[in-house]
């Protein structure tokens, strides 16, 4: 350590063991998330992961869209995976609650916004998003995403980038209201694409849809020809996610 470190912080060391005894005690309620996770969830496939706006009121259509969407996905047999939370997670917990399959809330403990909601028939609560964001993507056959803010743009990326980059396996990423989503991907288009920062058929598996029945189809299209379970060689990727 830097003699100046020494001199301006004499307390340093014992401050720097005090947080190293915290973190690597941390290691454990980590690992505590992840078991919980895949022991319970482990049931639930096929599955699909819906994302979208905490600050989604009910009254608003994407809510009532969000219900119809999640209604139709539980009634053919798509557990529902969501946030847990308000808004257009309440609304993807809700239909699925009302539909035949289970409805899942992968809850999350944030100092606002974050309260869970009673339409989840399993309900589990993180407080590390990077143990979360594992549970939406390793049981999921398909992404759904309404509009939603930096969150959901979170989510999109990251199910793009494991895709991207072969770290999980190929599944449809509907993207749910064109107006609402079109600017986005014309971005990718004219600025990611031209500028040679991702390439073209990275965009492939990208759907922008309107109906319910639009994002089952689109789901059961992709799935026609191999099944929902996950090959030898995707299982492999999965549990190295």
């Amino acid at each position: 350590m830097d003699e100046r470190i020494k001199q301006n912080h004499p307390g340093f060391n014992q401050i720097n063991d005090s947080l190293l005894s915290r973190e690597s005690w941390k290691i454990f309620q980590i690992m505590a998330e992840f078991v919980e996770g895949f022991e319970r969830l482990a049931c639930i496939k096929p599955s699909v992961s819906i994302f979208g706006s905490a600050r989604t009121k009910a009254e608003h259509p994407y809510y009532k869209l969000t219900v119809d969407i999640a209604r139709e996905l539980s009634d053919a047999g798509f557990s529902v995976v969501s946030g847990g939370g308000p808004g257009i997670m309440e609304a993807a917990n809700r239909g699925a609650f009302e539909g035949r399959s289970p409805s899942i809330g992968l809850n999350i403990q944030l100092p606002h916004e974050q309260v869970g909601n009673p339409y989840q028939d399993i309900s589990l609560s993180f407080r590390h998003f990077f143990s979360r964001k594992v549970m939406f993507v390793k049981y999921a056959s398909a992404y759904v995403v309404m509009p939603g803010g930096f969150g959901t743009l979170d989510e999109l990326a990251e199910i793009m980038t494991l895709v991207q980059t072969g770290k999980t396996r190929k599944i449809p990423i509907i993207l749910v209201h064109r107006p609402f989503w079109e600017g986005l991907i014309d971005w990718f288009k004219q600025s990611l694409v031209k500028e040679k920062t991702i390439d073209p058929e990275d965009l492939d598996l990208i759907k922008i849809l309107e109906t319910p029945q639009e994002v089952l189809d689109a789901i059961f299209a992709h799935y026609e020809q191999r099944g929902f379970e996950p090959s030898a060689e995707e299982a492999e990727k999965l549990l190295q996610l």
